[in-house]
């Protein structure tokens, strides 16, 4: 009895017991409480949330300063997380419609923080409470890591930001619903176009096979062929006599050959002026002595090669014709990277194909292990870029990216690069989810546990 009298009041004194239990519990039960559906709605990641504040207005008690830290690293696994997994496509992305996206998305943000000036006007809120209100209103849980470093009642912040969150939800929900009836939106169609005029190689690019006519690149090499068209043509087997060849380096061509491979669109008038007839085709089974493999880049020997470094066209013979990247897929050219965890798609000789895998790695063990080194030379990097001062006419104090925009840009740059040195810094898929969601799930039930008091 005594033992147990013991534990109870170990849990609801405040200390590094009572906060690991509690934001234990909240955790669980609140990735429970999300899971539940109500009129096909589920409260999804916000059920942490908002069991946070229940445990919280129960009386659960916690250590400040603990439930401090775990709050803002939460904050940073998760914007880390997302940095690292856009980074590839983030530049690309910025170049096809960066100005338009970027205006709309200022458009939102000016147009958010009107209203909530005007709320606050009208009904005399304090700042503190605004903010919440405005962070919760539009799910920003960056911007609430961020304001509540600022502001001077943050407990009272992350309550209104809680308050605000599910009517954020259920108005965003509703409105996109109305604009989709309204207009008459097909989404699937949307995307189809949307994935055509961008830079996604998924969606531009196309199976094609060129006939060779132009006597000028008759008995020219592959190699003089792909430098040639390199961006524009992506060669993956060739067709002569009716029988399929691998196209090796220092093949020459002739009069006839069927070029297959992939293509942009845009491309096709050119590639019919410098070979010949362009004839759009669908994939097809690879047979006879060829075949196609996916397979998983992990061998640190071909890590950071370009193609063109990597010459397998001169080696096995072999070709690369897909490079995918966690969920983006790369248009492949000469100087193409190959990363950790990539997976490409190789045309070779059936017998010659075992030894292309084991050249490239394919190997789930590898692919496995974490890789916790870069995680945390990230997160670094990115905390102290976080905490430089800046300075801003007018503020009476520094201005800062803070924990949440500092790992945000160095995980968006990482992401990129892919690479810097020797060290890798892609994230396989499964990682980059579950750190993404670990950090969430800490953060909302940190900012639930501090706030459910008020």
């Amino acid at each position: 009895m005594s033992t147990t009298t013991d534990l109870l009041g170990a849990l609801w004194q405040p200390g590094t017991t009572s906060t690991l239990v509690f934001l234990s519990l909240v955790a669980f039960s609140g990735i429970l409480l999300g899971k539940i559906r109500f009129m096909n709605i589920k409260l999804g990641i916000a059920g942490v949330l908002f069991t946070g504040l229940f445990v919280a207005h129960l009386g659960a008690e916690v250590d400040p300063k603990l439930l401090h830290f775990l709050k803002e690293f939460g904050l940073i696994l998760f914007v880390y997380a997302i940095g690292i997994e856009i980074g590839p496509r983030f530049i690309t992305s910025f170049r096809n419609d960066g100005l338009r996206l970027n205006l709309l998305a200022a458009l939102i943000c000016l147009l958010g923080l009107g209203v909530t000036i005007l709320i606050k006007t009208v009904f005399h809120l304090e700042p503190h409470v605004a903010v919440g209100i405005l962070c919760g209103a539009v799910t920003n849980t960056p911007g609430l890591g961020s304001a509540q470093s600022l502001v001077s009642k943050p407990d009272v912040t992350g309550m209104a930001y809680a308050m605000a969150y599910p009517l954020g939800i259920l108005g965003i929900i509703g409105v996109m619903l109305l604009l989709r009836l309204v207009f008459r939106v097909d989404i699937e169609a949307d995307a189809g176009e949307y994935a055509r005029n961008t830079g996604d190689a998924a969606g531009k690019l196309t199976t094609i096979n060129l006939a060779v006519t132009n006597p000028n690149l008759c008995g020219k090499t592959v190699s003089n062929l792909e430098e040639s068209l390199d961006k524009q043509f992506v060669l993956s087997r060739i067709v002569r006599d009716g029988e399929s060849i691998v196209p090796q380096a220092n093949l020459a061509l002739a009069e006839g050959d069927l070029l297959y491979g992939l293509a942009d669109p845009e491309h096709f008038a050119n590639l019919e002026i410098m070979v010949g007839k362009v004839t759009p085709s669908e994939e097809t089974f690879f047979s006879g002595h060829l075949s196609m493999r996916h397979v998983i880049i992990t061998n640190w020997e071909v890590i950071g090669k370009t193609l063109r470094q990597l010459n397998l066209s001169a080696s096995y013979p072999a070709n690369i014709t897909r490079i995918w990247r966690g969920q983006t897929q790369l248009q492949v050219m000469g100087d193409s990277t190959l990363e950790f965890g990539d997976t490409v798609r190789v045309v070779a000789a059936k017998d010659r194909m075992a030894d292309i895998a084991d050249f490239l790695g394919n190997s789930i063990r590898d692919l496995a292990q974490p890789h916790i080194i870069p995680l945390f030379v990230g997160i670094f990097l990115g905390v102290v870029l976080g905490s430089i001062p800046i300075f801003v006419p007018g503020l009476p104090s520094p201005a800062k990216l803070g924990l949440a925009g500092g790992p945000l840009i160095v995980a968006l740059f990482l992401g990129h690069k892919g690479r810097v040195g020797h060290m890798s810094f892609y994230m396989t898929p499964g990682a980059n989810f579950f750190v993404r969601e670990l950090g969430i799930v800490i953060f909302l039930a940190c900012v639930g546990l501090g706030s459910g008091k008020h």
